[in-house]
């Protein structure tokens, strides 16, 4: 199985921008007659939707193409399967380990399937995780001129560092690394410790990211049932918090002490408050609720293939948008209210610049960080050629997106009566349980979290039980043990440090360190030193980056 699954043809030559069918490349001059016949079939990217099995003919013609390429090594393009054993122009198949045979549809109609505009949207899906929610509290710790200032040169150098990541397996010289990802490039260059350095700090990304998750669950899931709760018994519940009045309630949960509350309420009623108060004692932000998180998402996560939650990645882009029309909405009605001063910081407004700003660059690590899965989805796209492009402007889209959410929460939080420094590191929370939009867009998450918390998790075990046991689901006692201590420390962050603004910078800025700024700039100065073609402008410039990727890093655990 594991000798079918090889490919039967090296590419042929040919610049970055000739590409045919599958990831393969092609010499201009032989496209006619070198064509491919095996591929790996993870790799499929567009077939007929009837499956056939494998004929005789199609049998024997693999053979014969698998006899050739196994007379010379990969580097050696000496020997390649004459144009007589190839399969004529419409007889292009995909040949499975598994015994059957697709037809591929289309192969000059290029690499992938998707369009530029299906490619960016894509890309802008991935990105816009759950940092959308801190980007105003980040705003708030910089200050409001730096903040902007911030996210746009955070969002170029982090644009620029995915370039070189997309471009890493293009410098790699006499190799097929078409079917490569980054950390296969990492392994090229820095053996088996760019393999386990990779691993590991990608398993901080994603681990990260489903505490997070859980976190921000266990929240939405609080605000939600209290709000179901209180709308059936028609309960009147009054947080005991700093807030405006009139139908649009701005509230100050961080004003009542030094972490976020917990069931802080008053109840008006006519009727006994014991049921109420019965309630409040089960239904506990970070007390019970998170515990009860884990009957509904640990069975998922124990799922083989979690494929049928990729069916709702819709939602994603869904809450987004609800979130863009929720913060326009809000700030039609509350109003702008700034006041500009540099470095003078009074009771409602704080200053332009502030020294906690590496908080916000911590966030915008995570919030732009895309560069473990980046080359995944521009395999995907039908005109290789616009790749930088179609990056590019997926980047700016999502650049726009936080500078949007992020100044105009902080712009029209009313201050006074309420200060600046109430932002909170979830918007969200600014806004109270009984609010009905605020109420619909934490459905609207808390939904779309749960479906992609299994993708997650699913994700770090493919990475870490591959590497150690070669198979990403070795046993139910192997996977049950990983995944009750992925969900121990969600379950550990939602009881005692619910603080998603910390948990993003500190899992952006470790993960961020060696994807962003370190091996992309290190990749690109060892190939133009091998290349004979490193100047001192590109050595000094890459070498600032990786500083600045270090100094962002300590400085999370210095403020």
């Amino acid at each position: 199985m594991e000798e079918d699954a090889k490919p039967l043809l090296v590419p042929v030559g040919g610049d970055e921008s000739n590409y045919g069918i599958m990831n393969i490349q092609f010499n201009p001059e032989d496209f006619k007659c070198k064509r491919p016949f095996h591929v790996e079939p993870t790799n499929i990217v567009s077939v007929n939707d009837d499956m056939q099995r494998v004929t005789d003919e199609a049998s024997a013609m693999n053979k014969r193409i698998h006899y050739y390429s196994r007379l010379t090594s990969p580097a050696d393009r000496a020997l390649i399967a004459p144009d007589h054993v190839l399969p004529a122009p419409d007889e292009i198949y995909v040949y499975s380990p598994l015994g059957t045979a697709f037809k591929v549809d289309s192969y000059t109609d290029g690499y992938g399937k998707n369009s530029s505009i299906v490619t960016i949207f894509m890309i802008w899906n991935t990105m816009m995780g759950t940092s959308i929610l801190s980007i105003p509290w980040g705003i708030k710790q910089a200050g409001f001129t730096s903040g902007i200032i911030l996210i746009l040169l955070m969002g170029i150098l982090t644009l620029y560092c995915c370039y070189r990541v997309v471009k890493s397996r293009k410098m790699i010289p006499l190799m097929d690394t078409s079917n490569w990802e980054f950390p296969d490039v990492c392994k090229y260059y820095f053996g088996s410790f760019g393999q386990w350095s990779s691993l590991l700090f990608s398993m901080v990304s994603l681990v990260g990211a489903m505490v997070v998750y859980w976190v921000l669950m266990s929240n939405f899931l609080f605000n939600t049932g209290r709000f179901i709760y209180n709308f059936v018994h028609d309960i009147n519940v009054t947080d005991i918090v700093p807030g405006t009045n009139g139908s649009n309630k701005v509230i100050c949960p961080g004003a009542a002490g030094g972490h976020p509350p917990q069931n802080r309420s008053v109840m008006f009623s006519s009727g006994n408050n014991t049921g109420f108060e019965l309630f409040e004692e089960w239904w506990n932000k970070s007390q019970t609720v998170p515990f009860y998180l884990i009957a509904v998402l640990l069975p998922l996560l124990n799922l083989k293939s979690p494929s049928f939650f990729a069916k709702f990645n819709v939602l994603g882009t869904i809450s987004v948008v609800y979130l863009v029309f929720l913060v326009t909405v809000k700030a039609a009605h509350l109003g702008i209210h700034l006041e500009y001063s540099w470095f003078t910081e009074n009771d409602f407004f704080v200053p332009e610049f502030r020294i906690l700003f590496p908080q916000l660059t911590g966030v915008l690590t995570l919030a732009f960080f895309i560069h473990n899965c980046v080359i995944t989805l521009l395999q995907n796209n039908r005109n290789q050629e616009n790749n930088v492009r179609d990056l590019s402007i997926a980047y700016f889209l999502v650049g726009l997106t936080y500078l949007y959410v992020g100044v105009i929460i902080f712009a029209s939080f009313p201050s006074p009566p309420l200060s600046k420094e109430c932002i909170e590191q979830n918007f969200l929370d600014n806004f109270p349980s009984d609010d009905i939009m605020s109420f619909v867009a934490r459905i609207f998450l808390l939904f779309q979290m749960m479906t992609v918390y299994p993708l997650l998790g699913y994700l770090a075990r493919v990475q870490l039980l591959r590497q150690f046991f070669g198979n990403a689901y070795p046993s139910v006692f192997h996977v049950l043990i990983l995944n009750i201590a992925i969900v121990g420390a969600g379950v550990a962050m939602a009881r005692f440090y619910p603080n998603i603004g910390g948990i993003i910078r500190y899992s952006g800025a470790t993960c961020g360190l060696a994807f962003v700024f370190v091996y992309p700039s290190l990749i690109y100065m060892i190939s133009l030193h091998r290349a004979g073609q490193l100047t001192w402008p590109a050595l000094i410039i890459h070498i600032f980056i990786i500083l600045l990727g270090l100094a962002n890093l300590i400085a999370q655990f210095l403020l």
